[in-house]
């Protein structure tokens, strides 16, 4: 399926899109692009259907070639205070405040969101594998976010984050019940599962 550019007629339609969401640990994260009409790249898509090799290839691609993007992680404390959806929209709202153009339409990935200023949007489930703009917007959360939890896997190696990302995977919950929690990991989340709590 070909990527569309455009959703409105608008000329600065700013696509938005978050990663992280269902992890246990660390930021989510969100991004939002503004492309030019002429903008196109063969390889850009959703970004859970690229690999990690060909996500960080398009990331400077991205930032290069976009009108404006912008990267906002809204982290665990802040998460567990307000909830995970709100973080997300927090952090929607976030990457399009750091826009240096105001976008004059704004598209979104999926079917929550609270309006921005004045702006109109619309939402649109699976959008990262309809339009450009969402699916760049995808790219910048999820490598952006990458990195970042590569960076504090250095500190806590045991959870194996660099690998993971933070996903509710069995080795990551594993790691939980042994070591127990740090200060990255959401306490509003359900860290463990039945699993791990009985007594084998």
């Amino acid at each position: 399926m070909t990527l569309k550019i455009r959703c409105s007629n608008f000329n600065f339609e700013c696509g938005t899109d978050e990663a992280g969401r269902g992890c246990l640990a660390g930021p989510v994260t969100a991004a939002a692009v503004i492309l030019s009409s002429d903008f196109s790249n063969n390889i850009l898509n959703d970004s859970k259907q690229l690999s990690e090799k060909k996500r960080m290839l398009l990331k400077p691609i991205i930032e290069e070639q976009s009108l404006s993007f912008g990267v906002q992680h809204i982290f665990e404390d802040e998460i567990d205070t307000i909830n995970i959806l709100n973080a997300s929209i927090k952090a929607m709202h976030g990457s399009i405040s750091q826009l240096s153009i105001v976008p004059n339409y704004i598209i979104v990935d999926g079917n929550k969101f609270k309006p921005y200023k004045s702006i109109p949007h619309q939402t649109i489930i699976k959008g990262d594998g309809k339009y450009l703009s969402i699916a760049a917007a995808s790219i910048l959360a999820k490598t952006y976010r990458d990195l970042y939890m590569e960076k504090i896997h250095e500190e806590f190696p045991m959870y194996n984050w660099k690998k993971n990302k933070g996903y509710p995977t069995k080795e990551h919950r594993a790691a939980i019940e042994k070591y127990g929690i740090t200060r990255y990991h959401r306490k509003s989340f359900r860290l463990l599962t039945e699993q791990y709590r009985l007594d084998l």
